[in-house]
């Protein structure tokens, strides 16, 4: 599993992370196995928040007595994230993952606080040792660059941002402000929300082709371009053990330029937001 340090962190970090949206949605047991599965193939990296339900409660259950492991991180939510209030989220977010530090925590979006309250509820944390780094998510250049100014010499570690084949707005801006700034960047739903590109279409033959010259799967050739680049981190769920071991095995893969060109043809980028026609 190939490592690459975590933005402006100390903490090296698997490329290929476990999500936990909707992980609670499945049997407890399956849950655990997979997320301990995972963990013995080197994903040690494991995202989720206090939005996801029991995630938490089932996360905590499934790390104990491998604490050490792992690189941990939760989100605080908007609503919740005034000073006082983002500081009992991460109060209750410890107690439900039965531990006493995060290794990184964020803001899930942004709403109504000023960024000022919920950075500065960062630090008060920080300080107090009970989370060891922290980032934000959903954030689009205008918010990156509020929040840059106002963290000042803070250091913002990480924005995670929706990225998969067929939403690749991102690279537009929002990628390339993350890497002028040393922000990592960590894509959620790396697979889309269903609809992953079937073998019979022609994108998905162009996935297909690729995985049978690397002897992976095109789930895992997916993985391994949007992993493409140095700042560049995904965090797919696994609802069973052998989902974690199909995940794991892109963390190795790396592709070749001409092949890193064929899959960016198949899913074109799209054009900015900004030269969408008005509907």
């Amino acid at each position: 599993m190939l490592l690459r340090r975590f933005g402006s962190t100390r903490f090296r970090v698997p490329v290929i992370g476990q999500g936990t949206w909707y992980i609670d949605e499945q049997r407890r047991e399956t849950a655990i196995a997979a997320l301990r599965r995972g963990l013995d193939l080197g994903m040690t990296h494991i995202d989720t928040a206090e939005m996801y339900g029991d995630a938490e409660e089932v996360i905590g259950e499934a790390i104990a007595g491998r604490r050490d492991e792992v690189f941990l991180v939760s989100k605080v939510l908007p609503q919740h994230a005034s000073y006082e209030g983002t500081l009992e989220a991460c109060g209750r977010s410890l107690r439900r993952l039965r531990t006493d530090y995060l290794d990184c925590y964020l803001l899930h979006w942004r709403e109504q606080y000023p960024l000022q309250e919920t950075f500065g509820a960062f630090e008060h944390l920080l300080k107090e040792g009970k989370i060891l780094s922290w980032g934000v998510s959903n954030f689009d250049v205008p918010d990156l660059e509020e929040a840059w100014d106002i963290a000042r010499d803070a250091d913002i570690a990480c924005n995670q941002v929706l990225y998969h084949l067929k939403e690749r707005a991102i690279e537009h801006a929002v990628l390339p402000w993350c890497e002028r700034h040393g922000l990592a960047v960590v894509a959620y739903s790396p697979f889309g929300h269903g609809g992953f590109p079937d073998t019979r279409s022609g994108a998905g033959r162009v996935l297909a082709e690729i995985a049978i010259d690397h002897g992976a799967t095109p789930r895992q050739i997916a993985l391994a371009f949007l992993t493409r680049k140095p700042s560049l981190f995904a965090i797919p769920k696994a609802s069973r053990p052998e989902h974690a071991e199909e995940n794991a095995g892109a963390g190795d893969i790396e592709l070749s330029a001409m092949e890193i060109a064929t899959i960016d043809a198949a899913f074109p980028l799209g054009p900015l937001p900004s030269e969408l026609p008005a509907i």
